[in-house]
Order: structure tokens, then sequence, then C-alpha cells
């Protein structure tokens, strides 16, 4: 099997899987509160944008997740959800990691606190409690016309999602 460096993000993404890269973005953000180290911030951003370029398959959270801790927890169906609005939601983690990372270079370590703080509060909405505040962003700009519809046509079916949440609302 050859190496492939073309970006390809997934189109269908496991929600549960989300969920957990979530957690450990949160556990990456709360490492570099309590070292403030730049290092951690690198590997926060890596992190990041490597799942926007290409999904789990380059980022060592990603893989962690996909590879390790999924796989053995078969007793949690997956949850398929469109790829691209979870992908807008990376693009936004990538770009506030970044400028946390830029802030604490450049001296201002006060922002890249407010920064990861915001990122924190995001990934936790993420991991406890499923609540992609990025795909929320996503599917608005979706309906206002900034992002074309032709980019996620499952983000435009309702049906989908209605089925999707009645089959969730029965298993619970």
């Amino acid at each position: 099997m050859a190496l492939s460096f073309r970006p390809s993000f997934p189109e269908t993404v496991d929600d549960i899987s989300a969920r957990l890269v979530g957690f450990g973005v949160v556990v990456q953000s709360a490492i570099y509160l309590w070292l403030r180290s730049p290092i951690s911030l690198v590997v926060l951003v890596f992190g990041f944008g490597a799942r926007v370029y290409s999904g789990p398959r380059f980022s060592p959270l990603g893989l962690l997740v996909t590879r390790v801790v999924r796989p053995r927890l078969t007793s949690i169906q997956p949850k398929i959800v469109p790829g691209p609005p979870k992908r807008f939601a990376q693009s936004i983690g990538f770009v506030t990691s970044l400028a946390a990372l830029a802030t604490t270079l450049s001296g201002a370590s006060t922002g890249a606190v407010v920064l990861i703080c915001a990122l924190i509060a995001a990934a936790s909405l993420e991991a406890f409690a499923g609540v992609c505040l990025g795909c929320i962003a996503f599917r608005w700009l979706m309906r206002v016309g900034v992002i074309p519809s032709t980019v996620c046509a499952a983000c435009n079916d309702i049906s989908a999602h209605l089925a999707s949440r009645s089959a969730a609302l029965k298993q619970s």
C-alpha cells in the first residue's frame, strides 16, 4: 500500500471518534495550561493541521483514537455524521491553537491562555455533550450561502438528520 500525501478528509466521520478526539484536545490543552510550554502548543497545532488536511491519517491523536481507543469500544455503536462540518470545526481549532502559539511566542501569554480556554470550552462541549460548535457554525454558514450547498449534500438533507435523531432516541 503506497502512502499518499494528498489531502483526503473523509466524507463521513464516526461521531464517537470525533468526541474522543475532542476529549484528547481537552487533555492536550490542559497540559499547555499546566506547563505553559510552547512545545505543547506546537503538538496541538500539528494535530489540528493534520486532521484538517486528511482526517486522522497523519494526526497522532486521530490515529490513537481510530486505531487504539475506538476499536476497544465495541459496545458503543458508531454514529456516522457528515465529514465537512467536522473538518470546518478542526479548521477553527487549527486557527485558534495557531493564534495561541503566536501569542505565546510574542510574549502575550495571557492571550494564549484565553484562546486555549476557549478551545477547552468548545472541545469539552464536543467531548462531553456531543455539541460541535464548528458544525453549528458550518450549517449556519451554509444556510446563509457563505458555504455552497454542494460542499455537503448530507448537511442539506434534513430527513437524514431527523432519521438519525429518531434512531438515537429509540436506542435510549
